[in-house]
């Protein structure tokens, strides 16, 4: 009985272990533009929220419009707490669906990935 309330612990103990690392990850927690939203008029910057601060030598973004073309950006800059990453658009968005592919890096050192759209409309 002693053995398998020893495993029990130990199980326990790593499972919150195991979770608090997941915890750990720098995750998106909003974008302006938003995921899908309808915007009326070209952005003049991006700004991604993050649950925690990131390294900004290691995070971006890179967005591709309508024709798959790379659109292009200004020097991405670190907001809030480093939790906001801006980045401005250099030049204006025609109409269309486009893509941001962003990777970040958590100060804690753990790295994440994703994706999202925004349309402009005509």
């Amino acid at each position: 009985m002693t053995k398998i309330i020893t495993r029990l612990g130990l199980a326990a103990i790593l499972a919150l272990a195991l979770s608090a690392q997941a915890f750990a990850h720098a995750h998106l927690k909003s974008a302006s533009p938003a995921d899908k939203s309808t915007i009326k008029a070209s952005p003049s910057d991006l700004d991604l929220t993050f649950s925690e601060g990131l390294n900004l030598k290691f995070s971006g973004i890179k967005v591709t419009g309508p024709d798959k073309a790379v659109v292009k950006l200004g020097e991405p800059m670190l907001m809030q707490n480093d939790t906001v990453l801006m980045v401005p658009v250099s030049e204006t968005l025609a109409a269309g669906t486009y893509t941001v592919e962003w990777h970040a890096l958590s100060t804690d050192g753990h790295k994440t990935t994703g994706s999202y759209t925004f349309t402009v409309k005509p």
